[in-house]
């Protein structure tokens, strides 16, 4: 079994990856929510946030974290 070494990585890189992360899961899964309740405008919107959210969590860590 082969273990992931997480000692190098700062404080700051994971609470970064946790808010983005907890900011996609959560428009994505409204996003699915509103389609299924057949609310297609607002479900676009919260899947391009979603996309927007990735979009913006790999320019931060590009920026600040490499």
């Amino acid at each position: 079994m082969d273990l992931v070494n997480v000692s190098e990585v700062s404080a700051g890189l994971f609470i970064a990856g946790i808010i983005f992360i907890m900011l996609i899961g959560s428009f994505l899964s409204l996003g699915v929510l509103r389609f299924f309740q057949l609310k297609k405008k607002q479900g676009g919107v919260y899947l391009s946030l979603s996309a927007a959210s990735f979009v913006a969590m790999v320019l931060v860590v590009n920026t600040w974290f490499v």
